[in-house]
C-alpha cells in the first residue's frame, strides 16, 4: 500500500514539474513576442534624427506644396528654428475727416516772418517741402503748384501758415514754387502748366494739383487740399471781395485738379500774359469737357489776402475778353501740349523747392489793344 502511494505521489510531482515547465517556456515564448512587436513598432523611427522627432518642422526641405508633406533627414541632428520676430505694425489708410484740425484759424501778417522760424515750426517737413503723415497712409499725393516772382515776403507767410494746416489735413504733399525769370510781363497760366510738368519729373505719383497764389491763405483748416470726382475750388470767399465770389464763374485763387481732369481739359492756356482772364479760360475748359466745379461751404472757404502793390510787369491785359470768348477753339492747340520754358534753376530749399523758369515773352499781336 505504502509502494502505491508513493509511486502515485512521484507521478503526481513530475506531472506539476512538466506543468511548471511548459508554463514557464510559454511565458518566454509570449515575452520575445511582445518583445518583437514593440521592436518593429520602434524601428519606424529609426532612421529619423531627434531633431525630425521633435520639431517635424524645421527642416527647410519640407515640400510646402503639400499641407501633409515631410521633410527627408540629413541624418544629423538639427536646431530648431528660430521663432519669427515681431511684425511690423500695420499702418491705417487717413481718415476721411482728420482728427486734429482746429477750424477757424486766426491770420495776420503784421508779425516779422523770418523763414528760420517757419523752418523750426515745422521739423517735419523735409528738403524741397516734402511731407508724409508717420502714423497713416494718404489717399493722394498732392503736388501744391505756387506761381511766383519777386513775392518773399509773402512767401513766408504762406510756408508759416500752409505747412502746419497741410499737415494737420494728414496730406502727402510737396510744394514747388515755379519761379518767373527776368522781368517780362508775368503768366500765371503758363507757370501752372509748368509746375505740373516738372512736380510729375520728380514724383511721378503725384495724382492731384494745387494751384495757388502765393498771396491767399485759407482760414480754415477744414478747407482740405484734396482732389475729388470733380475739379474743386477753394478760394470762394476772399475778404477783398467781402467774402463772396465776385461772379458765378470766377475760378481764381486757389483751385485744384486731379492729374486726370487737368490732361482732360489740356491744361491751362499759355497765353493769357498779365493779370486776369486764364481762370474764366479754365472755368470755360472744365465746363466744355462736362465736369462740374465743387466749392466748399462758404463758412470754411474764406481767405485772406496779403496786400501788395500791383506789379507793373502783371498789367490787365486787354485781349483777354476775346480770348475767354474763344476757349472752345483754342483749348484744342493751347495748353499743356504746346507749353514751352526753358528751366533755369531747380534749387531744393528746407520748405519748398524752387523751380526758376525762362517762359519767353508774349509775341507782340498778343499784346496789342
Amino acid at each position: 500500500m505504502s509502494r502505491l502511494l508513493g509511486g502515485t505521489l512521484e507521478r503526481v510531482c513530475k506531472a506539476v514539474l512538466l506543468l511548471c515547465l511548459l508554463h514557464f517556456l510559454v511565458a518566454v515564448i509570449l515575452y520575445f513576442d511582445v518583445y518583437a512587436q514593440h521592436l518593429a513598432f520602434f524601428s519606424r523611427f529609426s532612421t529619423r534624427s531627434p531633431a525630425h522627432a521633435l520639431y517635424p518642422a524645421a527642416s527647410s526641405s519640407t515640400n510646402c506644396s503639400r499641407p501633409n508633406a515631410t521633410a527627408a533627414s540629413s541624418g544629423l541632428p538639427e536646431v530648431p528654428s528660430a521663432r519669427p520676430g515681431p511684425t511690423a505694425p500695420v499702418i491705417p489708410p487717413c481718415p476721411d475727416v482728420p482728427p486734429g484740425l482746429v477750424g477757424r484759424v486766426v491770420i495776420e501778417f503784421t508779425s516779422p516772418m523770418p523763414l528760420e522760424r517757419v523752418q523750426r515750426e515745422n521739423p517735419g517737413v523735409l528738403l524741397g517741402g516734402r511731407y508724409s503723415p508717420p502714423d497713416c497712409i494718404p489717399a493722394q499725393t498732392v503736388a501744391v503748384i505756387i506761381p511766383f516772382r519777386h513775392r518773399e515776403h509773402h512767401l513766408r507767410y504762406w510756408l508759416h501758415y500752409l505747412h502746419p494746416m497741410l499737415r494737420r489735413q494728414r496730406l502727402r504733399y510737396g510744394v514747388y514754387v515755379i519761379n518767373q525769370h527776368g522781368e517780362e510781363t508775368f503768366n500765371r497760366a503758363k507757370l501752372l502748366n509748368v509746375g505740373f510738368l516738372e512736380a510729375l519729373k520728380e514724383d511721378a505719383a503725384y495724382d492731384c494739383f494745387i494751384f495757388s497764389d502765393v498771396d491767399l491763405v485759407p482760414m480754415d483748416d477744414r478747407n482740405l487740399y484734396r482732389c475729388g470726382d470733380q475739379p474743386r475750388h477753394f478760394a470762394i470767399a476772399m475778404d477783398k471781395f467781402g467774402f463772396r465770389l465776385p461772379y458765378a464763374s470766377y475760378f481764381g485763387g486757389v483751385s485744384g485738379l486731379s492729374k486726370a481732369q487737368f490732361l482732360r481739359i489740356n491744361g491751362f492756356p499759355n497765353e493769357y500774359w498779365g493779370w486776369g482772364g486764364e481762370d474764366d479760360d479754365i472755368f470755360n475748359r472744365i465746363s466744355l469737357t462736362g465736369m462740374k466745379i465743387s466749392r466748399p461751404d462758404v463758412r470754411i472757404g474764406r481767405y485772406r489776402m496779403i496786400k501788395h502793390d500791383r506789379d507793373k510787369h502783371n498789367e490787365p491785359n486787354p485781349q483777354r475778353f476775346n480770348k475767354i470768348q474763344n476757349t472752345k477753339m483754342s483749348m484744342k492747340w493751347d495748353g499743356i501740349g504746346s507749353v514751352r520754358y526753358r528751366v533755369l534753376e531747380v534749387s531744393r530749399q528746407p520748405l519748398f523747392t524752387n523751380i526758376t523758369v525762362d517762359i519767353g515773352q508774349p509775341m507782340s499781336w498778343l499784346t496789342q489793344g
